[in-house]
């Protein structure tokens, strides 16, 4: 069964001050034509979230992936916020909030700090809660490490940046597709 695949980017500002996310989020609108990309940036700039809109997305998606950069240790604060607007009593929590049930949360996140540098998936204890909460299904994270942005005034550097996205979107195309 073909399952569709909704892709929240949830860098504060793809177009101008982002490498790695917007590179993966290039391959994966290129690699997935049938998954539905929502740039949270762009379409919310003032933070001021359209919740019906966004949970109407959210009712169309059997997978829902979170493309964004870790920011002191977390998500982004417009991700947060969507997930506040969005994420409401009645719609996916509650006596009649089951809406997300039985979909897929992967987390997908680039951080500016080596790969090694610690293990970074316990910051998103949050977000697997979240998905026992709504009764959604962990789906997993994709991570790379060592795109930082004070890396790309650098040629060699930046090419470096690009080619850990390409291979992180790839990872996480590949990843989609052995879960889809």
């Amino acid at each position: 069964m073909k399952k569709n695949i909704l892709i929240v980017s949830g860098h504060t500002n793809t177009t101008s001050d982002s490498v790695a996310n917007k590179t993966i989020m290039q391959q994966l609108e290129a690699t997935l034509p049938g998954c539905r990309t929502v740039y949270l940036d762009r379409l919310y700039p003032d933070f001021k979230i359209d919740a019906a809109a966004e949970q109407e997305r959210l009712l169309w998606a059997d997978v829902i992936v979170l493309q964004f950069p870790v920011f002191w240790f977390s998500m982004p604060s417009l991700l947060h916020r969507w997930m506040e607007e969005t994420f409401l009593h009645g719609f996916s929590h509650g006596s009649t909030g089951d809406k997300l049930r039985g979909k897929t949360l992967i987390i997908s996140y680039t951080t500016g700090a080596p790969a090694d540098a610690m293990d970074w998936d316990p910051f998103f204890a949050n977000l697997r809660a979240t998905c026992q909460f709504t009764g959604m299904e962990w789906g997993g994270s994709i991570s790379t490490g060592g795109v930082s942005y004070h890396m790309r005034n650098d040629p060699q550097m930046l090419a470096e940046i690009a080619e850990k996205a390409r291979l992180h979107a790839q990872r996480l195309i590949d990843h989609l597709k052995s879960s889809t």
